[in-house]
């Protein structure tokens, strides 16, 4: 499946240079996928000194004619979105529907960043003296290193590159080993629709390796990274050496906040689509759910009967709206955090274990576990799958505290139709995005990203392009 990508330097796709290969599995079935190309220290070389070229021809190309290409490729991206969508489905394991969702969501983020590209506006201010004007504008940072995590690949792709190249940078793309092919597949169309050579290029294979090579070199001026806050630190601390610029958006462990005069049917509805979503592989899904004592019980209740109808299996399958965990790695650390969770006390209510029917395939029962407490390990580790803790809470401002108890800031959703209610809560969430009778947080046109340690920044909105840009301040005279 990945023959005819490799490594994408200068606006072609070429073979390692040292011919090295890795292989990509399908986490429904753990069959090969293919061997996707492996990058050495030369093709890194080499991606770097073709991404100085690419931004040199890049930053003096009008933002007109950076919008109409940018917008190609949101139209290209909707024309092959079955493509797109199977590649993720076979790489991450999602359900094609979900997988569709993803890549129609990343066509959006490129139509909204190519309008972005138009509208880079400076300033002019009248000088202290008649003679004199202050003019403030913004310029390209230079060359961005992208580097992409597996469960979004598209998504989290799309608002890199759509942002580096709205705002005149060139970008060095870096997926992760286990979903190349989907980023290559959406790097290809950038070709497609224009791109100059060298503006995007693609770097597949050791991330920790490329990783580090990108940002000990003097060319990148920019890091976008989307991980844990672990290796959030690493990479923060690497940038540092070269004092290159960073966003980070890291790991989340999201607060689901039900009060009690919420509509429990709805709410168990928004709950099922925002936490089985991706099966809990998001770092915006609701971790720890705090559903009112006047309402637990229904609520309760409601969640284990809509989590037992969800159909499990491959995701290329119709009707299936829970595909396998990416990796087995996953799967082992949900079977521990599970293990853990009972033997602290909790009650299982349903799930806690593989399917049965599946001899292979890293499938896991979305679970859902009762008499949680606030210092059991799954209210502190990002459970990263499909697990459903739930608490109970009598008064708001309690909740409010137990809440914001988390070194982790990045989503908070608030379940009331008490308008008051909503906005002291959504005021008071000690996150960077909060979600307020919705289910729906990420949309390319608001800016997103979190605070605390899961880093700063964002992505999406009128404010992620400045991330992109330097200030230039020029104090003019004028005779």
């Amino acid at each position: 499946m990945y023959e005819k990508f490799g490594q994408f330097i200068n606006g072609k796709w070429v073979k390692s240079s040292g011919g090295e290969t890795y292989e990509v599995l399908n986490p429904a079935n753990e069959e090969l996928l293919g061997k996707a190309s492996k990058a050495n220290k030369e093709d890194i070389e080499l991606a770097l000194k073709s991404a100085q070229k690419g931004f040199e021809i890049w930053k003096n190309t009008s933002p007109w004619e950076r919008s109409k290409i940018i917008r190609k490729i949101s139209e290209i991206i909707r024309k092959k979105k079955d493509n797109l969508a199977k590649w993720l489905t076979l790489e991450v394991g999602k359900p094609l529907k979900e997988s569709t969702g993803e890549v129609m969501g990343a066509a959006d983020i490129f139509e909204w960043s190519s309008e972005e590209a138009k509208r880079i506006y400076g300033e002019t201010l009248q000088g202290r003296q008649p003679n004199t004007r202050i003019h403030v504008y913004y310029q390209p940072v230079g060359v961005v290193a992208a580097l992409v995590p597996w469960n979004f690949p598209i998504t989290l792709a799309s608002r890199k590159i759509s942002t580096a190249l709205s705002a005149g940078c060139s970008v060095i793309v870096k997926p992760d080993i286990i979903t190349p092919g989907a980023v290559m597949e959406l790097v290809n169309i950038c070709s497609e629709a224009g791109v100059p050579p060298g503006v995007v290029n693609l770097l597949s294979g050791d991330p920790p390796f490329i990783s580090d090579h990108l940002l000990s070199s003097n060319i990148i001026k920019k890091v976008s990274i989307t991980g844990s806050t672990r290796v959030g630190k690493i990479i923060l601390k690497k940038a540092a050496d070269k004092v290159q610029r960073v966003t980070m958006e890291l790991s989340g462990h999201s607060p689901f906040i039900v009060f009690d005069d919420a509509d429990i049917e709805k709410v168990t509805d928004i709950a099922i689509f925002a936490k089985f979503r991706n099966n809990g592989q998001v770092c915006i899904s609701p971790s720890r759910f705090y559903v009112h004592e006047n309402k637990k019980n229904d609520f309760t209740k409601l969640i284990v009967e809509k989590t037992k109808k969800l159909k499990i299996g491959n995701g290329m399958n119709k009707d299936v709206m829970l595909g396998p965990l990416t990796t087995k790695k996953r799967l082992n650390e949900i079977e521990e955090l599970v293990e853990v969770t009972k033997k602290e006390g909790a009650k299982l209510l349903c799930g806690g274990k593989k399917p049965s029917g599946f001899n292979k395939g890293y499938f896991y029962e979305p679970t859902v576990f009762d008499d949680i407490q606030d210092d059991f390990t799954i209210m502190k580790t990002e459970p990263f799958g499909p697990l459903i803790p739930i608490l109970q809470f009598k008064d708001f401002d309690d909740v409010v505290n137990r809440a914001n108890n988390n070194d982790l800031g990045l989503a908070s959703y608030i379940y009331t139709n008490d308008l008051e209610k909503a906005h002291r809560a959504s005021e008071l969430m000690e996150t960077g995005t909060v979600a307020v009778n919705t289910g729906v947080v990420a949309l390319p046109e608001a800016p997103f990203g979190g605070i605390k340690q899961t880093g700063y920044g964002r992505e999406g909105g009128s404010m992620a392009i400045k991330d992109y840009l330097n200030i230039k301040y020029t104090h003019l005279g004028i005779k």
